[in-house]
């Protein structure tokens, strides 16, 4: 078994070792235990990678760099697109039914529209070129 953090490897070993002392009596206490200290492990190791990230973002806004835009969950990307396919039946119900072939044309261009929009919103020259400024109220 390699490891990376050579006292959390000696401290699985003291474990283990004072399991095999204490028997299984003592089993839950100190698989507990250990997975305190790995718990601990790796929010002292996630504190410093924030911290870290924090620091390079200070650093890139200090520069004058505008800091990257993060691409959005699966709920963002995909979820508007689920929605607009959903909202697609009845508008193109709507379309067919008040100008037949023309409208139900004109409904599909619309949803295709949109959707194209939405996603250009990713694009970093699209951003770029947008001419809009950053806001708080935008994630």
């Amino acid at each position: 078994m390699e490891t990376r953090d050579p006292e959390l490897k000696s401290e699985l070993d003291a474990t283990l070792h004072a399991r095999s002392e204490l028997g299984s009596d003592y089993e839950s206490a100190l698989v507990e235990s250990f997975l305190e200290k790995v718990e601990q492990r790796l929010d002292t190791t996630l504190d410093r990678r924030v911290r870290r990230h924090l620091a390079e973002q200070q650093v890139s806004v200090a520069r004058g760099e505008r800091p990257p835009q993060p691409m959005g969950n699966f709920g963002e990307r995909y979820g508007f697109g689920i929605i607009s396919l959903i909202l697609a039946i009845p508008l193109s119900a709507i379309g067919a039914a008040a100008a037949h072939t023309g409208g139900l044309v004109v409904a599909w261009l619309g949803i295709v529209a949109v959707n194209a929009v939405h996603a250009a919103r990713s694009w970093p020259w699209f951003r770029h070129r947008s001419g809009r400024t950053e806001s708080d109220w935008e994630g």
